[in-house]
């Protein structure tokens, strides 16, 4: 009801009955709610069985299918060596499908499947409008170009400068979805939102899932308030159509989420807004997608030595083709598979590990060297199970909050359960870092699992060390002092900030690169801790992540996705596409550490 209610100001003015385009829209959405949530509670609580994943799958819209089918065949026309798949499949359509598919159908190809390149183009030009033409440029209406109060901790002038430049960009990646989207959403994969938001930059042209927390930081840190509820409102509407967050805005995403962070942006901006109403619109959206991660597909249950059980949660995609948006990346990989089942359970890792947000790294590989073995539904993360503790811990904090203390009170239980487990299966007390888990392939969430300590993975990640971002983690002295020498020790740190692992595989979450939300979860950690050592270490981080991102911006004009920490101002590389630009978490990241750690007047920046 949310999305009708946004529209109620376009009816018709003229005295007849509403517009039957609001009223189709109304239907659709209704439909679409009902529709979604029936075929995703199916999914989820079907249990996996047999020695191949035979797991839910949630079924695509017709035109994501057919844009496949054009991204195949555009690959074949333009043989373009920096081709991007997702280009093709955010097209929308300026005829209804039938008419489209028709057209498609005849023209003329060779018998590699290509189309003559003239013919091909005014394909495109008759019957789409260009990927990100269904977005509209929207004004944030709390953006005023230096903020009372902004970045208090701040006293360089040099600095102070570019912070308000970053700040700025806020601006240049504010949209809305256009009106075609909300009256014909069948000709898009862009899904309707009801409110404005920010999108990450370059090819990303839609709302992320995770990537939302750190843009949300940056958006406190710019006193922009506003629109930072609009983007957890638009969040919320996912859940209340799917019952969980998507991993994207698209119709492409809708078979999986993202890490869960919605708890921890309206924690935060509670904190800072003390706005009441948000909790109590937010919290029965929180308890579904509690039951999301903890329920069917997501659960696993393992068994310790002495016979206590701990319940953890993986990450599961309800997917088993090729990801439309990456569809002949994920076929070229899997043809190397020998037969379907195979190529199934394959693309099932290819969406669970998108589910990730880690897409792609050596951590979810069982041969580090070869792409095809990616497992990851068959390990327990670290970071997934830090982020479902904080939510846990939110819920509790944020019902006791509007006076629910009977859900407080179960909340806390349950944040306990999983504290104990986390201890008890990921941490490794010999290394002092929590390790991921490995479990056996086919595992269903009704099997218990024995611990064995050798199913603790035994590589460097950023993510070992991201439970102590938790304050339950880094409020224990003793936690800290480990995971502190633990850290120093590993590898991980570089010139320019905290490598993502150790592994020069090519893959974008693997090392040299360093990505702003691990900086952040790591050093915000370290800062909050009672360690004046820890202290300076996470001050140390900051200093060199804000400073390679300062030269980057000078030589290049832009925020990156993804720095190069091996070297101050290099942006990082590697992985499916190329290296994007706007860039919403490193422009939060960036932000929230100059809020928090501020930067001395007489402190250069630079990479000297």
């Amino acid at each position: 009801m949310r999305m009708a209610s946004f529209h109620s100001r376009s009816s018709n003015s003229n005295g007849n009955h509403p517009a039957s385009s609001f009223s189709l829209l109304l239907l659709f959405l209704l439909l679409a709610s009902v529709s979604a949530s029936r075929t995703v509670a199916k999914a989820i609580s079907q249990p996996t069985t047999g020695n191949f994943d035979r797991g839910p799958v949630v079924p695509t819209t017709p035109l994501v299918t057919f844009l496949e089918r054009v991204q195949e065949t555009a690959l074949a026309t333009f043989e373009q060596k920096d081709f991007d798949p997702k280009l093709y499949v955010d097209l929308s359509l300026k005829s209804n499908l039938s008419t489209t598919v028709t057209a498609f159908h005849k023209l003329p190809r060779n018998a590699t499947g290509s189309v003559l390149v003239p013919d091909f183009k005014e394909f495109l030009h008759e019957y789409f409008d260009g990927a990100g033409d269904d977005l509209v440029y929207a004004e944030p209406l709390d953006f005023v170009p230096e903020p009372d109060g902004f970045l208090p901790k701040v006293k360089n002038p040099q600095v102070r400068a570019w912070a308000l430049e970053v700040h700025a960009l806020w601006k240049n990646l504010s949209r809305r979805v256009s009106g075609s989207v909300l009256n014909r959403p069948e000709f898009h994969t862009l899904l309707p939102l009801p409110r404005p938001f920010v999108i990450p930059g370059s090819r990303f042209t839609e709302v992320y899932y995770w990537d939302s927390y750190w843009v949300i930081r940056g958006l406190l840190a710019s006193k922009m308030y506003m629109t930072a509820k609009a983007i957890v409102t638009n969040l919320i509407s996912l859940i209340d159509t799917y019952g969980y967050v998507l991993n994207c805005a698209r119709a492409y995403c809708t078979n999986r989420s993202q890490p869960p962070l919605l708890s921890a942006m309206v924690y935060d901006i509670y904190n800072r807004t003390g706005d009441l109403d948000l909790v109590k619109k937010a919290l029965p959206a929180l308890l579904k997608e509690h039951q999301f991660w903890n329920s069917g597909i997501h659960k696993v249950n393992i068994q310790e030595d002495h016979g206590r059980n701990h319940t953890l949660s993986r990450y599961y995609a309800m997917w088993n083709k090729p990801r439309p948006e990456s569809s002949t990346i994920d076929k070229a990989h899997a043809s190397k598979l020998l037969n379907a089942y195979e190529k199934e359970q394959f693309y099932r890792e290819l969406a669970s590990t998108a589910e990730s947000g880690w897409d792609f790294s050596t951590r979810w590989m069982r041969n580090t060297s070869d792409f095809t073995t990616l497992a990851i539904t068959s390990i327990l993360p670290v970071d997934l199970n830090i982020f479902i503790l904080k939510m846990e811990l939110d819920i509790a904090s944020m019902a006791q909050i509007v006076g629910d203390n009977r859900t407080a009170e179960s909340f806390l239980k349950a944040a306990q359960a999983r504290k104990q487990a986390i201890n008890s299966v990921l941490w490794n007390e010999e290394k002092g870092q929590w390790l991921d888990y490995r479990i056996s392939n086919g595992t269903s969430s009704q099997e218990c699992q024995r611990w064995k300590g050798s199913n603790q993975s035994n590589n460097a990640f950023a993510s070992n060390f991201v439970p102590i971002w938790i304050d339950l983690f880094n409020s224990d002295t003793c936690i800290v002092e480990k995971v502190k020498k633990s850290f120093q020790s590993s590898g991980l740190l570089s010139a320019a900030g905290i490598a993502t692992s150790l592994t020069r595989s090519g893959e974008q979450w693997d090392f040299p690169n360093g990505w702003a939300p691990l900086q952040h979860m790591i050093v915000e950690g370290l800062a909050k801790s009672g360690s004046q050592e820890a202290k300076s270490m996470a001050q140390d981080i900051a200093m060199r992540w804000i400073n390679s991102n300062y030269v980057a911006y000078k030589e290049t004009g832009a925020m990156h996705e993804k720095y190069d920490v091996e070297k101050c101002g290099d942006i990082g590389g590697g992985g499916e596409y190329i290296p994007q630009t706007g860039f919403g978490w490193s422009n939060g990241v960036v932000l929230a550490f100059l809020e928090e750690l501020g930067w001395p007047e007489d402190l250069k920046i630079g990479c000297n």
